[in-house]
């Protein structure tokens, strides 16, 4: 915080934001209140707040329907002298903040308290689960509900303060319904206190519905452009279009970290879409490397309770040229095809997954570890030969998303790169496989009558992105992003 005669404050220092319940006496916190990651999409890139000493900004939350109460308080205020006057907060917050958030705290305090007890989260009840003893709850709802809508209002600025870059949804926009949103909340199933009600909320995704225009056949004089156009002129339900369904924002509240909430509430969405019948594809916006964390193994977990998945493997008839191209054949292009579509991934995505399992696959003595050792006096000629399949498929896919890149550096170069990269991989993949079994392991321990739902995605933050080296995910085109542990 600010020293005597410092008038500049850290804004990650200074914001604390806490979820809150009545009580007889006034509100009171519930847990341990929280920091954010980051305030430059509201303060500025300094993180910094002018013009206070002991400056404190609380935003509290009601932990039921979150209806928010800002607090700002501060020891001395600068006076100003000609353009140089102290930030104003509670202006920059009205950007990011509803009117109610300004409200005084008497007036806050009187309306949580009676908010009425039978109050449930917005939308519908999708699925209820145990967690070490906690009972949460996943309520599905659109933004076109009012109360879905209302609530978006309300925690959007969490979207900046823990996600990087990510950006609050355009609640105005005509195209606003196709936001759908899942709501994860705590719900107590019996309260000491009659004041309170059971639900408390601990994190949310959104996803975006996208049109996937696909003609039955290919157009023969008008321009695909006009077909889809003149399509979509005609009177008949969007809804029932084919799409492709992004999942954007996602955050769990730090209090509800690393509990095993994330996978829980990303493996529910997932397997919503799968039993939609309009989804083709399940995309992810721009995800950070905790959220392709648990994204590749809720993706892995699933994908291994489909028999034609687990059918998928490399051929080890074929021979590795000496010279010349790859070959294409390393494994059934048609038969991943076909389990991909069922599947509903990114071409991208689905790859790496599959990459991934058939690593864990190989015999052990070629089977790449964390360890950086790659020695293998065991292995026979036929394992090594394994290996270096399944090594080219990797190699080919990473040289195929980056042949661009690659392609600009002189030949050595470019094959130890290439060669740099790959083993890159191989230790993210099997540290991600090290994770998945501990995973599984210790959702069975917990909850052995849940684990199989759990593991066939039918249940229910760290930052920078993964590498480039490895391929790009697809092109953002809505300014949201995911954060979760």
């Amino acid at each position: 915080m600010a020293s005597d005669g410092d008038w500049s404050t850290s804004s990650n220092d200074a914001l604390l934001l806490s979820l809150v319940s009545p009580s007889p006496a006034g509100a009171k916190t519930m847990g341990d209140s929280f920091r954010p990651k980051f305030t430059y999409p509201i303060f500025g890139d300094s993180e910094e707040i002018f013009g206070y000493q002991n400056l404190k900004v609380s935003l509290r939350y009601n932990a039921s329907d979150m209806r928010p109460n800002l607090s700002i308080t501060y020891g001395k205020k600068f006076d100003a002298i000609g353009d140089t006057e102290a930030t104003d907060i509670d202006g920059i917050l009205r950007e990011f903040l509803p009117d109610v958030a300004f409200q005084k705290k008497k007036d806050f305090e009187t309306a949580i308290k009676d908010l009425r007890k039978n109050w449930t989260p917005p939308g519908k009840l999708a699925t209820t689960f145990d967690v070490k003893g906690k009972t949460f709850e996943i309520w599905k709802g659109n933004i076109a509900d009012p109360a879905v809508r209302q609530l978006i209002s309300r925690i959007q600025i969490l979207v900046p303060l823990f996600i990087e870059g990510g950006s609050a949804i355009d609640l105005d926009d005509p195209d606003a319904d196709r936001w759908t949103v899942f709501f994860l909340y705590q719900k107590s199933t019996a309260s000491s206190d009659a004041d309170s009600n059971p639900y408390v909320f601990a994190g949310y995704s959104t996803v975006y519905r996208f049109f996937h225009f696909r003609p039955l056949t290919p157009p023969q004089s008008p321009s695909e452009a006009d077909v889809e156009k003149a399509t979509l002129a005609q009177d008949f339900d969007l809804s029932e279009l084919p799409c492709r369904n992004r999942i954007s924002q996602f955050i769990v509240l730090p209090p509800f970290q690393g509990k095993g909430l994330g996978p829980r509430l990303y493996s529910h969405i997932f397997g919503e879409y799968i039993k939609h019948p309009q989804t083709t594809e399940i995309t992810v916006e721009d995800p950070n490397e905790a959220f392709d964390d648990l994204r590749d193994i809720a993706d892995l977990q699933y994908l291994r309770q489909l028999p034609d998945f687990q059918n998928l493997g490399i051929n080890t008839d074929i021979d590795i040229p000496k010279v010349g191209a790859a070959p294409n054949n390393i494994v059934d292009k048609a038969a991943c095809e076909a389990v991909r579509i069922k599947a509903k991934m990114a071409p991208r995505q689905f790859a790496r997954v599959l990459e991934m399992h058939l690593m864990s696959k190989l015999p052990e003595p070629v089977r790449p570890g964390i360890s950086p050792e790659k020695s293998a006096p065991n292995a026979t000629k036929e394992q090594k030969h394994e290996y270096r399949l399944w090594r080219l498929m990797l190699k080919k896919r990473i040289y195929r998303h980056n042949k661009d890149a690659l392609g600009e550096l002189e030949i050595p170069e470019r094959i130890s790169k290439l060669e740099e990269t790959v083993s890159s991989v191989e230790f993210d993949y099997a540290r991600l496989l090290a994770r998945a079994d501990e995973q599984q392991q210790r959702l069975a321990e917990e909850q052995p009558k849940e684990a199989a739902a759990a593991a066939t995605a039918n249940g229910s933050s760290a930052n920078g992105k993964r590498k480039a080296a490895d391929g790009g995910e697809e092109p953002a085109s809505k300014k949201a992003r995911v954060e979760d542990e």
